[in-house]
């Protein structure tokens, strides 16, 4: 379930053509591309489905999946368009009811939606959402998954398994208030907003000294710190201890018999990993907090292509592979 493999990937794309206009191809790793529009100026474009997310909430996602990424290539999100496809006989309701959410997301980060298409349709058995973004920056100021520098430092916003922690909240209530305290319940209900990537992104854009961002989606740190590292020709090491962690996540790992890979793989849409160049990493992280956007350092790119994690006084391979729970624990 989820993202095609690497290699995969890289077949089905071959039959892409190449043009002098398109700057950024699509590419493994990169969840934005970007086109040029006269001299200086670039659209940053990203799409991206949504399904299986807690019914209140879903045009705000929708929103927010395309809408990030964009904005971790360095583009505020300006335009939009929505498809919304559903099983036969779904209610208008339901319709009205997404669309509303998704202006109201829309409207706030100053959106506009341009165009979509809505349908229902025979061998769905679910309603499916996609959302295509495009954004407009200079070309000088356009902020790629490849651009980590040896010794430039890793910062991560907000904690590790983030949205699967704040889904599996909303969506088995039961089981969460047999696990976490009420106090933990409600504040976990109040962090859905915090599944987007765009306020500290577009903030660490304007940071210099940010050289490469991407977003703790499908597969959580492992695969969004592997793609900037295979994108950028580095290698890392991490510290296991600095990681933000919440005491809550370890209760739910506990529960699932989950293992130190699996927390490290866990869906995290919303917490950004930025390579920030030795001299502004303390401005961008002070930046970030005057905001009250959670940051800390949690590692440094290396020019040895080494990828490592320390436990304790253990240090050891960082984990190729993203084993992802999500399905897992919102499944059951």
């Amino acid at each position: 379930m989820g993202k095609l493999q690497t290699e995969a990937l890289k077949d089905v794309l071959k039959c892409i053509k190449k043009t002098s206009q398109v700057i950024v191809p699509p590419m493994p790793g990169f969840d934005s591309g970007a086109h040029k529009i006269g001299d200086d100026l670039v659209v940053v474009v990203s799409t991206d489905p949504c399904i299986g997310v807690p019914k209140e909430w879903f045009g705000w996602f929708l929103i927010h999946y395309a809408a990030s990424d964009v904005a971790l290539f360095g583009a505020p999100p300006q335009y939009g368009t929505i498809n919304l496809l559903a099983p036969l006989k779904t209610k208008k309701a339901v319709f009205e009811r997404v669309m509303k959410q998704a202006c109201d997301a829309a409207d706030e980060l100053r959106m506009t939606i341009i165009t979509g298409h809505t349908g229902t349709y025979n061998g769905l058995s679910t309603l499916v959402g996609t959302c295509t973004a495009y954004g407009m920056i200079r070309r000088d100021e356009l902020i790629t998954p490849d651009g980590a520098k040896p010794g430039d430092y890793l910062i991560c916003t907000k904690s590790l398994g983030l949205e699967t922690l704040v889904n599996f909240t909303l969506t088995h209530k039961k089981l969460a208030s047999e696990l976490l305290s009420s106090k933990e319940v409600l504040k976990l209900k109040r962090k859905v907003k915090m599944q987007t990537c765009v306020p500290e992104a577009l903030l660490l854009a304007k940071t210099r000294g940010v050289t490469a961002m991407h977003d703790a989606t499908e597969g959580g740190f492992v695969a969004a710190l592997n793609e900037i590292a295979d994108a950028s020709n580095v290698g890392f090491s991490i510290d296991f201890a600095k990681l933000p962690i919440l005491p809550e996540t370890k209760k739910l790992a506990e529960h699932f018999k989950l293992t130190r890979e699996q927390i490290l793989a866990m869906s995290s849409t919303g917490t950004l990993l930025a390579a920030v160049s030795p001299n502004y990493r303390e401005k961008a992280i002070e930046a970030l907090l005057k905001h009250r956007l959670e940051a800390k350092t949690v590692g440094i790119f290396s020019r040895s292509k080494k990828r490592l994690i320390r436990y304790d006084d253990e240090e050891v391979d960082f984990p190729m592979e993203a084993e992802d729970p999500y399905a897992k624990i919102i499944g059951e």
